[in-house]
């Protein structure tokens, strides 16, 4: 029997740029898209990026992004689209903002609130240095890395691991999934789709929030050398922020770098920064989310 032929890089892009779209319904209200080929719960940062892309939509374009909040209520289904409605809580002379409620079957899933600033001139300065870590030429793409990771786990895993992701994320310190080792909670890890986006800023913002809850919940788990793939734990997010600093696009490399201060009461507290690759801090983010060990079941 033929098999299809896997989606090309730029295929996977597109389909990426499509899925973070969003169809205008009136009154703002849009709708966002289900995930090709989607089955299970919605990932966190498809819902961020479109509620972001929601309220992008009811502001003037020469007003950008620079923060955005938001609570995970519900998980999603892939099943259905998600509805959004935008609430024009402000229009000032320099700054917008935003409340966006995204929903399923008639049920809140994510809150979102966001502040859009014109661009200004003002004092500057950036105190963290981008650390000096292997280039992403040097490490392992995320495709090899799945593919490794999917010869040792049952089937049910295998088909998700090995389906083509539009985002190569190269991890510095690759984490041995199976055993798990304790270490320090610091990540980091280089990141960019793997065809070249469109011009519009919006579209690398999204992307990039897309991108951002793929390198945060996972740094609290690290200092305990706990397993998701062994059943060990259960985990979600419970928020997530982001602040946008600088111009940025996210088909160059980024270098998120991302660490867990403390963790406590079955959650686990995340900060991240995403740096491009000149050393330009350029976006910073927070999630807080839920981690909870599971009890072994008795052997009867």
């Amino acid at each position: 029997m033929a098999t299809s032929a896997a989606p090309t890089p730029e295929a996977l892009v597109a389909d990426l740029v499509l899925l973070l779209d969003l169809e205008p319904r009136g009154n703002d209200r849009f709708v966002g898209r289900r995930k090709k080929g989607g089955s299970g719960r919605v990932f966190g940062g498809q819902a961020i990026a479109q509620a972001l892309g929601a309220a992008e939509r009811t502001v003037d374009e020469d007003r950008h992004c620079h923060s955005l909040h938001c609570y995970f209520l519900r998980g999603g289904s892939e099943d259905y689209e998600i509805d959004f409605k935008v609430e024009r809580d402000f229009d000032g002379g320099s700054f917008s903002n935003r409340r966006v409620v995204a929903s399923q079957q008639g049920q809140p899933i994510l809150n979102l609130t966001a502040s859009f600033q014109t661009t200004q001139h003002g004092l500057e300065h950036q105190l963290p240095v981008m650390p000096a870590v292997p280039g992403p030429d040097e490490l392992k793409s995320d495709a090899t890395l799945r593919r490794e990771l999917s010869e040792l786990l049952p089937n049910h895993y295998r088909d998700r691991l090995l389906t083509p992701w539009p985002i190569d994320t190269r991890p510095v310190e690759p984490r041995d999934w199976m055993e798990p080792r304790k270490s320090d909670a610091v990540t980091h890890s280089w990141f960019r789709t793997v065809a070249e986006l469109p011009d519009d800023p919006r579209v690398h913002r999204a992307v990039l929030a897309y991108a951002s809850d793929m390198h945060l919940l996972s740094t609290s788990t690290r200092p305990h050398g706990v397993n998701w793939y062994r059943g060990e734990i259960k985990a979600a997010s419970l928020d997530h922020a982001i602040w946008f600093h600088e111009p940025f696009r996210a088909d160059e490399w980024l270098l998120a770098v991302t660490d867990s201060p403390w963790a406590g009461g079955s959650r686990g507290f995340n900060r991240g920064q995403i740096f491009s690759a000149d050393g330009r801090l350029v976006a910073s983010t927070a999630q807080e989310g839920l981690i909870r060990l599971v009890e072994p079941k008795a052997k009867g």
